[in-house]
């Protein structure tokens, strides 16, 4: 561990790093969203890459950490060299008020990484993971509406978490919209190495990550990292990832999709891109 003197203080001078190669510094690069969106696989396809140091662990600074300070969020990273970027993730954020106004304090010139799914399927993941953790739960149905089908209700976090453009709107009071990149957990799927690509370009890092890096695992129903050079086998994300979702019904799921077509409408119109969610 490293002297405590090589801990900035917030106001004081950045003191060098006694041991080890490379420093401690503040990211350059935050996954801000979305829960049960992709974000893992993201950053270990990201992880890939030479030049990105990420922390393995969601560290929640800018949501349920702050008062802990910034010297301490930035003890938490990983050392690098120049040249790396450093990088966290914590999907928590994109639905956390505090947060753009932390982050922009901190660093204004920070680039944001969003990974979006429909909203859907992504509430129905977000209620499956619940679910393993809570067996007793209300069914989905029973949670995502007041009275019946009456009135969806947007105070459960699964659904409020899918109303993007809300959120995305005040993220935009403290960012340009060139800060953002929206990757879409759908083509994570189908087309890693493609989104990969982007996430690259945004970061302006060679693409080192490429189709040659995945396959497809059919039992699990997404792309696995093939053996690295030198590493030592094939790596899936975990056993929770992938995990099937209860049927829900189809009555329950259109209500649903109309429910969310205008937010998605908006949330394409604001960020320029169509995700195809309709």
């Amino acid at each position: 561990s490293e002297p405590s003197s090589s801990v900035r203080r917030p106001g004081a001078p950045d003191l060098p790093v006694a041991r080890g190669p490379g420093r401690r510094r503040f990211p350059q690069a935050l996954i801000v969203g979305v829960k049960k969106g992709g974000t893992r696989a993201l950053l270990e396809f990201l992880r890939l890459h030479p030049d990105v140091r990420a922390l393995g662990s969601e560290p929640h600074f800018f949501d349920r950490c702050y008062q802990r300070g910034l010297a301490w969020y930035r003890s938490l990273m990983p050392r690098t060299l120049d040249g790396q970027i450093t990088m966290e993730k914590t999907p928590s954020y994109f639905v956390t008020r505090e947060a753009p106004r932390r982050i922009h304090a901190m660093s204004p010139d920070m680039k944001l990484i969003v990974v979006v799914r429909n909203p859907v399927t992504r509430a129905i993941s977000d209620y499956a993971q619940t679910l393993s953790k809570t067996p007793g739960l209300p069914s989905f149905r029973a949670l995502a509406f007041r009275h019946g089908l009456g009135p969806v209700d947007t105070a459960w976090s699964a659904v409020r978490i899918g109303l993007y453009a809300q959120h995305l709107d005040h993220w935009l009071q403290y960012f340009p919209l060139s800060h953002f990149l929206f990757v879409s957990g759908e083509r994570l799927v189908s087309d890693p190495a493609g989104e990969v690509g982007r996430v690259q370009d945004f970061l302006g890092l060679k693409r080192v990550v490429t189709d040659k890096h995945f396959y497809f695992n059919a039992t699990k129903g997404f792309p696995c990292l093939k053996k690295a050079q030198g590493g030592s086998r094939s790596r899936c994300l975990g056993k929770s990832k992938g995990r099937p979702h209860p049927r829900v019904p189809a009555a329950v799921v259109r209500r649903l999709q109309e429910f969310y077509r205008p937010f998605n409408r908006k949330f394409y119109q604001m960020t320029g891109q169509d995700f195809g969610w309709g």
